[in-house]
C-alpha cells in the first residue's frame, strides 16, 4: 500500500476548508475543490468565509483551490465534505453527494481513495456512492479504486475542540480500504481514529450521536414548556440535577435547535429505517418537539403583551440573534427564520441584528434595534447581548425581554423591579 501524499478536499465549507488547510499543514499536497464562485473569488483574494479561519491562513496556505474538478486527476484520495440537508418536507436531499461523485469518478486514478466525510445515513457509501462511483469512473471499488467513510465532527466556534484534535471514527467494507483511510487520517488529525466494524457502522455514528443531543434537548424543552405551566424555574432543577456526579449530563432550553447536524440528521435514519420497515418514533417525536419551540417563544410574547394590553399586530420587536448558536456567523438551520416568520405573519414590526450576519439584519448595532421598540426577543446567545441591562432597556422604554437562550436568568428579579416583564424558555 503506498503512502497518500496529494488530497483533493471537495467541498469548501465549515468542514471542508478547515480540513485541506489542515493537511496542507501536515506535509499533504492538497487541492481544494468548489463549485460556489462566491467562495473561489474569496479564496483567490486570500479572504475567509468562516468564522473559525482567518484571512492569515488563507494567504498563508499552499492549498490550490479551483473549481475544475480534472485537476485532481493525479491525486491519491479526494475526500468529500458537502453539505448533506433535508428538503422542506425533512427528505434527505443526497443531490450534493452524489453530484460530488458523479464529478471525482471520472478523475480518479488507479488506486485513489475516496472518503465520504459528508453526514448520511446507513446504507448510503453502499447503495448510492459506491455503485456510481464505479459507474462513473468505469472502475472496481475494492480492486482499482477504494471507498471509506469518516463522518465530519466539527464544531464551530469551539476554541478548544477542532477538526485538528476531535476524535475520528472510520469504516470501510475491506481490510485494505479500513487501513488506507485510518493511516490517512492518522496522518492528519492529532485526535483519536477508531476503526469501525463497517462501512454501515461508521454512517451510524454521527447519526446516533446528534440524534442523541436532539433527544436529550427535546426532552428538556418539553419540561420548559411544562415548567411554565406549574411555575417551576426549570434552569434551576436542572442546575440541582447536575450536581448528581453520575448518570445525568445536563442540557438547557431554547427557543429552537439549528445547525446542520442535529435537525437534519435525525431524518436521515428516520427515512431510512422507515425504507427498510421501522418507524423512529421517539426521533420524530423528539424532532416535533424541538421543531414547535419557535411557536412556543411567539407564544411567550403574546402572553407577555397581553399582561399589559397590548396586542402582537403592529408591535415592534427588537429581534436578537440570527445565528444557530453563540458568536458565530453560521445561520444553517437557525430556528430564528421561523421565529421570524410567525411574528411577520402575526403583523409585528421588526429591528432584526445580528453582529454576526450584518447583511441580514435591518439594524446596524444593538442601539438601533433598541430604538422604538416595546419587547425584544434573545433568539441568539451572543456575548454582546450579555451586555443587556434593566437599566438598558428601561432607558429605552421596552417593557418585555423574551430570553430565548436564557441569558438573563440570573437577572429575573432586576428586570421586574424596573416593571419590564421576563420570559425565559421554562422560567
Amino acid at each position: 500500500m503506498s503512502d497518500i501524499k496529494s488530497i483533493a478536499v471537495v467541498g469548501l465549507g465549515y468542514v471542508g476548508l478547515p480540513l485541506a488547510l489542515l493537511a496542507d499543514k501536515k506535509g499533504f499536497e492538497v487541492i481544494g475543490l468548489d463549485i460556489d464562485p462566491r467562495k473561489m473569488e474569496m479564496l483567490k483574494n486570500n479572504r475567509s468565509y468562516i468564522d473559525d479561519v482567518p484571512d492569515k491562513a488563507i494567504s498563508e496556505t499552499k492549498t490550490f483551490f479551483t473549481n475544475d474538478f480534472s485537476k485532481m486527476k493525479q491525486v491519491d484520495a479526494a475526500i468529500v465534505c458537502v453539505p448533506t440537508p433535508v428538503d422542506e418536507k425533512k427528505n434527505p436531499d443526497l443531490g450534493p453527494v452524489i453530484g460530488a461523485v458523479k464529478a471525482i469518478a471520472p478523475n480518479l486514478k488507479n488506486g485513489s481513495l475516496v472518503v465520504i466525510e459528508s453526514t448520511i445515513n446507513p446504507g448510503v457509501c453502499g447503495d448510492t456512492v459506491l455503485p456510481l462511483l464505479e459507474k462513473e469512473s468505469g472502475k472496481k471499488v475494492g480492486e482499482d479504486i477504494y471507498l471509506a467513510h469518516c463522518p465530519e465532527r466539527i464544531n464551530p466556534g469551539d476554541p478548544n475542540w477542532s477538526v485538528k484534535n476531535i476524535n475520528r471514527v472510520v469504516g470501510a467494507n475491506s481490510k485494505k480500504e479500513l487501513d488506507m483511510a485510518v493511516k490517512l487520517y492518522s496522518r492528519i488529525i492529532d485526535g483519536k481514529i477508531k476503526p469501525m466494524g463497517s462501512i454501515k457502522e461508521a454512517e451510524a455514528v454521527k447519526v446516533v450521536e446528534n440524534s442523541f443531543r436532539d433527544i436529550n434537548i427535546a426532552f428538556v424543552n418539553e419540561l420548559a414548556k411544562s415548567f411554565h405551566k406549574l411555575g417551576i424555574n426549570l434552569e434551576n432543577v436542572i442546575d440541582g440535577a447536575a450536581t448528581k456526579p453520575f448518570a445525568f449530563m445536563p442540557h438547557r432550553p431554547g427557543c429552537g435547535v439549528g445547525g446542520h447536524c442535529i435537525p437534519v440528521d435525525p431524518y436521515y435514519l428516520i427515512e431510512y429505517a422507515h425504507n427498510n420497515g421501522f418507524e423512529h418514533d421517539f426521533l420524530r417525536l423528539a424532532r416535533n418537539i424541538n421543531e414547535s419551540m419557535p411557536q412556543f417563544t411567539v407564544d411567550l410574547l403574546k402572553e407577555a403583551l397581553n399582561e399589559i394590553d397590548l396586542t402582537v399586530k403592529d408591535t415592534t420587536v427588537a429581534f436578537l440573534g440570527l445565528s444557530y448558536k453563540a458568536n458565530v456567523g453560521d445561520d444553517r438551520e437557525s430556528p430564528s427564520y421561523e421565529i421570524i416568520e410567525i411574528l411577520e405573519k402575526a403583523g409585528v414590526k421588526l429591528n432584526i441584528y445580528d453582529p454576526y450576519i450584518s447583511d441580514k439584519s435591518t439594524s446596524k448595532s444593538l442601539d438601533d434595534a433598541l430604538k422604538d421598540a416595546t419587547a425584544i426577543i434573545i433568539a441568539t446567545g451572543h456575548d454582546e447581548f450579555k451586555s443587556i441591562t434593566p437599566d438598558l432597556l428601561y432607558s429605552n422604554n421596552i417593557k418585555i425581554l423574551v430570553d430565548g437562550r436564557n441569558l438573563m436568568k440570573d437577572q429575573i428579579k432586576q428586570f421586574t423591579e424596573k416593571n419590564i416583564i421576563y420570559k425565559g424558555i421554562g422560567i
